[in-house]
């Protein structure tokens, strides 16, 4: 038995391919104890039976709203708030769609509209899809409202594209529920704040001045505090990668969105600023598209951007206990690194090489060298996913050798 042990769980399950993914998903929470409950949209049941279901969870399966006999028994109301999470599972681009307009059209939806508890979704879509202004603006919305995310993972698709878009595999599904149910690790009654991905800034209505991050290393340490029991915000600059499981999510596109919503989720703890912000911006973007003229290209006038890094590890009552910086150099490395930590104020800098040849923008490994005052560690080779649970190791060692009180939303 784990923390999940008797902990009621509401499936619903939308009309994907990869609602097949949800019979081991049932298996895996009732070996540890948890109870399972589906609600099974008409499309669903075109790719996963009712009778499987029942087979597996050893409970009814609810598809029908005005299916009265079954309604006077449980009532959809009920049904949605005697859960302790309502998981959906696969999420996909409809439903997630009719969830952010507040419809309840079925059976699925008005249990979703109607629950009081936390709710978990697992998107499963097509990459176009995934990407879609309408799919991002509702996912936004969303999880402005609190909803939580888990996945989707990049792969190979049923429709036989490439990208993001796949349902996360059901361990990771299940890690993602233990996770709310049971915040553990180092790091629990820590608050936390990541910056992550590029900034882009806008020339006109079409063009921007961006740079090549992907937002890989930024995502992976906000993943990394999330599950070493951080409460942890993570502010993006536009990128394709999901929120990570247990992560509150605030999506910018500019510098000066981003330092404006660092600030708001300041008191915090720790602060890690791997975001690669942009130094300029057009001081004054064009309302409308720039066209071609016989004059030759447009003058650019740039402004300074702010300052996250030198802003979050300035003096101040609100600055963290540890402000990490990133240092994205492609000569003398170490060197250019300290500068900044010393110009920035920061307590540690990462160093990495981000130079052509290296597939560090963009890639799924980097080599970096963490910089405290003097000391200069080089870490080998890693995928970032492991420089990040190295980093958050030092941190909690950090946090914990301080004398220093959490931080205090009062101040």
């Amino acid at each position: 038995m784990t923390g999940i042990a008797g902990k009621r769980i509401l499936l619903v399950i939308a009309g994907g391919i990869a609602a097949y993914k949800c019979l081991e998903l049932i298996r895996r929470l009732r070996e540890r104890g948890a109870s399972v409950r589906c609600v099974l949209t008409a499309a669903g049941a075109k790719f996963v039976t009712p009778l499987s279901l029942e087979a597996v969870s050893e409970d009814k399966v609810y598809t029908d709203l005005f299916e009265l006999g079954r309604e006077s028994e449980m009532g959809h109301i009920r049904l949605s708030r005697d859960a302790d999470l309502l998981v959906v599972a696969p999420a996909t681009a409809n439903i997630l769609a009719r969830m952010a307009a507040g419809i309840a059209d079925d059976l699925a939806t008005t249990a979703l509209l109607a629950t009081d508890k936390p709710v978990l979704a697992a998107p499963a879509m097509n990459v176009r899809m995934w990407e879609h202004p309408a799919t991002k603006a509702n996912l936004a919305l969303l999880r402005a409202r609190e909803l939580c995310t888990v996945g989707p993972d990049e792969g190979d698709m049923a429709c036989g594209e490439w990208g993001f878009g796949r349902m996360a595999e059901p361990h990771a599904i299940l890690e993602a529920i233990e996770a709310h149910f049971v915040p553990r690790g180092r790091l629990a009654g820590v608050r936390a704040l990541v910056t992550s991905g590029p900034t882009r800034e806008p020339i006109d209505p079409v063009r921007y001045i961006s740079n090549h991050s992907s937002g890989r290393q930024g995502h992976a340490v906000a993943a990394a505090l999330a599950r070493a029991g951080a409460a942890t915000t993570l502010v993006s600059g536009p990128t394709s990668l999901p929120a990570p499981p247990g992560v509150r999510l605030l999506a910018v596109e500019t510098a000066v969105q981003m330092m404006a919503a660092c600030e708001a989720s300041l008191p915090v703890d720790v602060a890690v600023c791997a975001a690669a912000v942009g130094d300029w911006r057009v001081a004054s973007a064009a309302p409308e598209k720039i066209k071609k003229t016989t004059a030759g290209p447009p003058t650019l006038s740039l402004a300074e951007n702010p300052d996250i890094l030198a802003t979050l590890a300035g003096p101040g009552g609100r600055r963290p206990r540890l402000v990490v910086g990133f240092a994205a150099e492609t000569t003398s490395v170490v060197e250019h690194a300290r500068a900044k930590r010393e110009r920035k104020g920061c307590d540690w800098i990462v160093a990495n090489d981000v130079s052509p040849g290296t597939g560090t923008f963009g890639g799924a490994r980097n080599t970096v060298h963490l910089i405290s005052g003097d000391a200069v560690e080089p870490w080998p080779e890693m995928s970032k996913e492991d420089v990040a649970e190295r980093l958050v190791q030092r941190i909690a060692a950090a946090l914990q050798d301080e004398s220093m009180e959490p931080c205090d939303d009062s101040r």
